[in-house]
């Protein structure tokens, strides 16, 4: 057996919810770290006194005890993963690894233990629930009974908000009362904040960026208490998770970032990151409200009573020691302009994003932090408004995309270079000449490459400099608009004073005066238009009397297999059917394939036999020469009609389609009113003689027939 052993996707259950993550046991420790939030638990080996392995709601599960109290629970684990584990703790923690059922009988009447941080509700001996009692937010007592109220946690759908015991009376200890006895042994560990004792230092009047204002910040042993003229917020500090302590661009001021979860919440807001805004030339002298004595016991050297220096350094150097946790500072990023940050906007909202070791953090409207390993892919894109910036998008592999826009084009060089370093993978880097395939996601520096991307963006920086420095040398000749300077050449449509030109000599001269005034323009330089790519042609209509196109060798195989997947995955979609029909492909060996591969190009040898006599029996053919018939007489029906039209135009011109004059036109309009007129009548006559005629003709011929 190795000295390690690991599994993923092992869930914890936090506040309600399951957060998967990935579990060691190794030689030294037991180290789980969180997917979700990124957060590490290491258990000493020299510390677990307890080890069961449980049945539970996810499979299997492992319950950890330590010596200092602390309980941890594991799901996730398979049947199979018990011998490996058992064998595992005896060689290496000497240790045993117990098996222990759980109480699914469903009764509601039993004892309740408390053992640590759990309550404990056992039927028979056999735990029926257990409740973390850090869960618990509220402990109320009434007659008999006990009542607990939990945290809420915002990822769940259904959360659980209390659960009340009855307490039977005593009949042994009249002095101390059953229900008071169990509510203190919940308030003991549960995570009710008590402001108890004074506060360790004040600080006062601090710059807070979210939540929004001034608060005066007081540092509990437990617990740090925002108190504002609107809200107070009182953060236990097993919430913080990291913290960063990030130089402003302006190197005047300091951000100092308290990454939490859960978050503090204010109605529907949720604040998942507290951000303070120091003065670096701002000062302090601090006293810690405790003696020297308790100061180097608590605090181990990390801490004295008395201090002094810059705001900001205080403010972290006393969080650092009370919550426990590293202080994550810009690395050896350097941009453009010498700053370990990059000016950009972030949902409309301007901001710094500052590239990490291990990740990126951008401040602070909204605070986002992203891990590089939970990134999936990153890409450089061209900014939607102008082409002197760029814009930066980040993809998790939970499929979230964050777009960080309005970079300038100077920090794309050293951006890349920071991530190329990193190893992260660059989506558009396919676009890179001579990088065929797809990239590996850990592929070394590729620095002597060529990026087409920067070639692309120094080639329009170029053209768009020599268009500046044109438009400059042509600012002196441009004609500045001034109505009441000029003469106006032309009389407006309703100035007073406009009169009809008659004659064509006054136009011409006005012509001639305009154009003495007006004065010849610079031809600006005008950018080379990139050749237009011939248009695709139309495709060819489907022949459908033809011989249908063979199956490839995947296709066959799928066909003959598709029954079977669908036997061994009862209820699978089509789309699942594909996916593992795919897997099945591409496990198959050379032997397998090679069956599948004759009996394609034996189907292909056939079809292209069965084309060539299809092709020379005269398929294919008629439906050309119908649609060029189509085209044909489409074109001699459109010259009838344009024919057409134009000798009715001829007409109706009188085959001069010279000026004429305005007494023609009327002239003309009078006799053609009057020819109207008289062809009216005459036709008038002509019908009422038709209509006579046809009355008189019934009779006749009934004459006739008699």
């Amino acid at each position: 057996m190795g000295d390690t052993l690991e599994f993923n996707e092992i869930y914890q259950e936090v506040k309600g919810s399951w957060n998967d993550g990935r579990l060691r046991f190794s030689k030294q420790n037991v180290v789980y770290k969180s997917s979700k939030t990124g957060k590490v638990d290491s258990i000493p080996a020299g510390e677990l006194n307890q080890a069961q392995w449980r049945r539970v709601c996810l499979g299997h599960g492992i319950k950890l005890g330590t010596s200092t109290g602390h309980i941890y629970k594991y799901d996730g684990f398979r049947d199979t993963d018990f011998e490996k584990i058992s064998e595992f703790f005896k060689a290496n923690y000497k240790m045993e690894l117990t098996e222990k059922d759980m109480c699914v009988k469903g009764w509601n009447w039993g004892t309740a233990k408390f053992s640590g941080p759990l309550l404990s509700f056992d039927v028979n001996d056999n735990a029926a629930f257990e409740i973390p009692l850090s869960n618990v937010s509220q402990c109320a007592t009434g007659k008999n009974e006990v009542t607990l109220e939990f945290h809420q946690n915002d990822d769940t759908e259904v959360s659980l908000m209390e659960v009340r015991f009855y307490v039977p009376p005593s009949q042994t200890d009249e002095r101390q009362d059953p229900v008071e006895a169990f509510a203190q042994n919940v308030l003991s560990k549960a995570d009710v904040i008590q402001a108890t004792g004074d506060a360790v230092c004040i600080f006062k009047e601090l710059q807070c960026l979210t939540p929004r204002g001034r608060y005066d910040i007081r540092i509990y042993p437990t617990f740090l208490h925002l108190h504002g003229k609107t809200f107070d917020y009182k953060i236990p500090y097993t919430t913080v998770l990291r913290l960063f302590l990030l130089p402003h661009k302006d190197q005047r001021q300091m951000f100092f970032v308290i990454s939490l979860d859960p978050p503090i919440k204010q109605g529907q807001t949720r604040y998942h990151f507290l951000i303070l805004l120091f003065s670096k030339e701002e000062d302090i002298n601090l006293t810690l409200n405790m003696s020297e004595e308790d100061v180097e016991r608590r605090f181990e050297g990390k801490l004295s009573k008395n201090m002094s220096g810059s705001l900001y350094e205080m403010v972290s150097r006393v969080m650092k020691a009370l919550v426990n946790r590293k202080i994550t500072v810009p690395g050896n990023f350097q941009g453009h302009s010498g700053a370990q940050c990059i000016t950009c906007s972030y949902k409309a909202s301007s901001g710094l994003l500052y590239p990490l070791e291990r990740g990126f953090i951008y401040v602070h409207k909204p605070p986002v932090h992203l891990r590089f390993e939970e990134i999936s892919c990153v890409n450089f894109a061209r900014g939607t408004t102008t082409t002197r910036s760029f814009d930066f998008e980040i993809e998790t592999k939970q499929g979230n995309q964050y777009t960080f826009s309005s970079i300038e084009r100077e920090e794309y060089g050293k951006l890349f270079d920071f991530v190329n370093a990193k190893k992260l993978n660059i989506k558009n880097r396919g676009f890179k000449e001579g990088m065929k395939g797809k990239i590996d996601e850990y592929s070394d520096s590729d620095e002597d490459q060529h990026d087409a991307y920067l070639e692309r963006m120094k080639a329009e920086g170029k053209i768009r400099e020599e268009g500046n420095d044109s438009d400059e040398s042509d600012g002196g000749s441009d004609e500045s608009f001034n109505p009441g300077e000029e003469d106006d050449d032309i009389a407006e449509e309703y100035d007073s004073n406009a009169t009809a030109s008659d004659s064509s000599e006054e136009g011409d001269d006005s012509e001639d005066e305009s154009a003495k005034k007006k004065k010849p323009k610079k031809v600006k330089v005008v950018k080379e238009k990139k050749e237009r790519k011939p248009r695709k042609e139309k495709k060819k209509q489907k022949d459908t009397g033809g011989p249908k196109r063979p199956m490839s060798a995947y296709m066959l195989w799928l066909n003959s297999s598709r029954e079977r997947i669908k036997a061994e995955n009862p209820g699978i979609s089509i789309t699942e059917i594909s996916k593992k029909a795919g897997e099945m492909w591409r496990q198959l060996g050379k032997d397998e394939k090679e069956e599948w591969e004759t009996k394609a190009g034996e189907a292909k040898r056939q079809y292209d036999k069965a084309k060539k006599e299809y092709k020379e029996s005269g398929g294919g053919s008629t439906s050309s020469s119908k649609k060029e018939s189509k085209k044909s007489t489409g074109k001699k029906d459109e010259k009838k009609r344009k024919s057409a039209g134009g000798d009715k135009d001829r007409e109706r011109g009188g085959g001069n389609d010279s000026f004429k004059s305005r007494e023609f036109i009327e002239t003309s309009e009078e006799s053609s009113s009057d020819s109207d007129h008289k062809s009216k009548s005459k036709r008038k006559k002509e019908s009422d003689e038709e209509e006579e005629e046809a009355i008189s003709t019934p009779a006749s011929s009934a004459e006739d027939s008699d």
